[in-house]
């Protein structure tokens, strides 16, 4: 992930004199780390776990730190947020006997080492340290674990949740959605901005990916080229054991048409719905972050113009524009997927770079 402020500058738009970034056209983006730490320091601090409830007494004291990176960018009026976070949290903690006398009193840590956009539709690991590792202490951490466990990651979820509306800026959003338009000459005027401004970043950008398709969905295309035969890529796609070697996770893939595969550990499953050796696999995709009831269509076509040379047509289809947390990034993720973790390490692993 690019870290704020590296972005590509053609997707950056340059400060005008008037302060304007019409429409929302390039990208406008936002620091969000520091509302980040915020956010947290508000979620986090003085929450209580237990009250009393089996002789303990738990609370987490304040929050010690949250590092990474954290920012929206806005285009086009669609929200994109980005980011990658770990945060640290003490807490403390109270073991007295049924009659109310202090056995222990405890203090301890609880760290999320990794909050990312990208695993946005799970929750991010949790672990809890206490420093006294006696019998009592390691009761009031496993009761931290047990109980503070849930409402971290409640706090984790209304974070995921606020990035998606735009985080800080959400207000600002609001705002102009409400505003009243301007006069027909302004419109007009500020339109033919627009378009002009699309044109020149449509050729500047090149870009290879098409996406377009019925409101709410949107569609990928791209071409890539391989230097293999048409039958090796086949094979590597429909083969379970290759797909757990370049991608380095847990995958179930059937060979045969009405079959069911689950590929990065099951974060992706479907159906193969036609196949053709060496020619074309189409499938059903599901991400299990996508709303309930959304399937989308993948077809790649297979072409080998000459011997040792593969082109392969992917054609992705009703891809929704938003997860089912509200993130809008499902397209981009999506798109970066199929070429980072599928094409560029099918070449890196099995040499068929171009």
């Amino acid at each position: 992930m690019a870290k704020y402020g590296e972005g590509d500058k053609r997707w950056i738009v340059e400060e005008r004199p008037d302060g304007a970034n019409v429409h929302n056209w390039h990208w406008a983006e936002t620091d969000c780390l520091p509302w980040s730490k915020t956010f947290f320091t508000k979620s986090l601090s003085d929450l209580t776990i237990l009250d009393g409830q089996g002789n303990l007494r738990i609370k987490t004291k304040k929050v010690e730190k949250v590092d990474g990176e954290a920012y929206v960018n806005i285009r086009k009026g669609k929200v994109i947020p980005g980011y990658e976070i770990s945060l640290s949290v003490s807490w403390e903690g109270e073991a007295k006997d049924g009659e109310g006398k202090t056995l222990l009193k405890a203090e301890g840590n609880l760290e999320i080492p990794y909050i990312s956009d990208e695993n946005a539709d799970e929750d991010p690991e949790v672990k809890v340290t206490v420093k006294d590792e006696g019998p009592i202490g390691k009761a009031l951490k496993e009761a931290m674990l047990a109980k503070g466990k849930a409402l971290v990651l409640e706090k984790v979820r209304n974070f995921v949740q606020a990035m998606a509306k735009g985080g800080p800026v959400k207000d600002e959003l609001e705002a102009k959605k409400s505003a009243p338009k301007t006069n027909t000459t302004t419109s007009n005027s500020n339109s033919a901005a627009v378009s002009k401004e699309k044109v020149g970043v449509e050729k500047e950008a090149k870009k290879e990916v098409k996406k377009e398709g019925k409101k709410g969905f949107k569609t990928i295309t791209m071409s890539e080229k391989f230097n293999c035969r048409a039958k090796d890529m086949y094979e590597i796609l429909m083969d379970e054991n290759r797909w757990k070697g370049f991608t380095q996770s847990n995958a179930r893939i059937s060979k045969e048409v009405g079959g069911q595969f689950s590929i990065f550990d099951g974060s992706v499953t479907g159906i193969n719905l036609e196949l053709q050796e060496g020619k074309l696999i189409a499938q059903r995709w599901r991400f299990g972050s996508w709303p309930d009831g959304i399937d989308s269509t993948v077809r790649l076509v297979f072409n080998e113009p000459e011997p040792g040379v593969t082109i392969i047509k992917l054609t992705h289809t009703d891809v929704p524009e938003e997860d089912r947390y509200g993130n809008a990034t499902v397209v981009e993720n999506t798109e970066r997927g199929w070429r980072d973790l599928i094409f560029n390490k099918i070449r890196a692993v099995f040499g068929f770079g171009i």
